[in-house]
């Protein structure tokens, strides 16, 4: 079968070529799970600083809220407008890792039936399927690099506020 520009791959170096992204899907697989994991904790944080905020609310009721329940409050919804924008992040990574996964099945299937049905034209689609898949995992790795330095912001703004 001839796949790289006239050279002859048997049935075995095919399904090797095959392999390099699923490799790639493994890989993306193990980041999803890590950044998915980010993702529920973040937004449990919203959801429990939403708690703390309505509780507030309530114990201040009609009466002048002290100086202290509005410090807090102003920390919560700076922190809530922090966590939000956080968790745009995570999704990012998630979306840029799920489409990361999506090109290296197309490259995977794309090296197939250009094997089968001896197509060495669609070798240029291959590679770059494959390199974007690359460029979105890339992207995802950025997006969560971006998340990490924003929650160490978000816990560094409560500690000095709470001190």
């Amino acid at each position: 079968m001839d796949l790289l520009g006239g050279v002859t791959l048997n049935a075995l170096q095919i399904i090797q070529l095959m392999l390099a992204p699923a490799v790639m899907i493994s890989a993306c697989g193990l980041l999803l799970l890590g950044i998915n994991n980010k993702y529920s904790l973040v937004v449990n944080r919203i959801r429990l600083l939403n708690e703390e905020k309505r509780r507030l609310m309530m114990k201040i009721g009609e009466k002048t809220p002290s100086t202290q329940d509005n410090v807090r409050l102003e920390s919560i919804a700076i922190q809530i407008s922090a966590l939000v924008y956080r968790a745009k992040l995570v999704r990012n990574s998630v979306l840029s890792y799920t489409l990361a996964v999506a090109l290296f099945v197309l490259t995977s299937l794309t090296l197939g039936i250009s094997s089968v049905l001896s197509l060495g034209k669609l070798n240029f689609i291959i590679i770059i399927t494959f390199l974007l898949g690359m460029c979105c995992v890339f992207l995802g790795v950025i997006f969560a690099g971006f998340e990490t330095v924003k929650g160490y912001n978000i816990i560094s703004y409560e500690v000095k506020v709470d001190d």
